[in-house]
Order: structure tokens, then sequence, then C-alpha cells
């Protein structure tokens, strides 16, 4: 991996793209969950797999029930795709 510091602009919505070098080299990946902190005057980044317990914010829930769904069989997913949609027509209805 290139050792120099990686410069990045921040976009309109506070997005900044991880280059895919550092994202291998981290073990990063589409759908993963990330830890955003400050620490020191800096912002960091951790992937992590485990959402701490206590957080009930609507993101940490998000990011619990999806890293949930990822280690799941696929039978399993489908059956839980099922019954959702199922919950989200009857709330619609």
């Amino acid at each position: 991996m290139n050792k120099k510091p990686t410069y990045k602009l921040i976009d309109g919505k506070g997005r900044v793209l991880i280059p895919k070098e550092l994202r291998t080299a981290t073990g990063m990946d589409y759908g993963d969950i990330v830890r955003l902190g400050f620490s020191g005057g800096n912002v960091c980044v951790q992937k992590v797999d485990i959402i701490e317990v206590g957080d009930q914010s609507p993101e940490a829930v998000e990011c619990y029930v999806r890293a949930a769904f990822k280690t799941m069989p696929d039978d399993l997913k489908i059956q839980l795709i099922v019954e959702l949609t199922g919950l989200l027509q009857s709330k619609e209805g």
C-alpha cells in the first residue's frame, strides 16, 4: 500500500470517497458498517462487525439489522423479506 497521504474533497452532502486501496487494506467492502468517532481533533473511521449495546438511534439499529442480515443463510433472508413486505403492505392498506 502507498504510504503517501491521500487528499479528498468533502462533497456537498458531507461525503468522502475512501479510495479502493485503503478499503482493501482495511478489509472494508460494500455494505460494511463503520463507526465514526472524534479523537484529538481528528475524525476516525473504523470497520465494525457489531454495534455497541445500548445505542438505540435509528442509524445504529439500521446498521445492526444490516450486519445481522449479512450473516443469515439465504433461505432465512428470503423468509424475512417476505414477512417484512407483508408488514409494509398491511400498514399501507
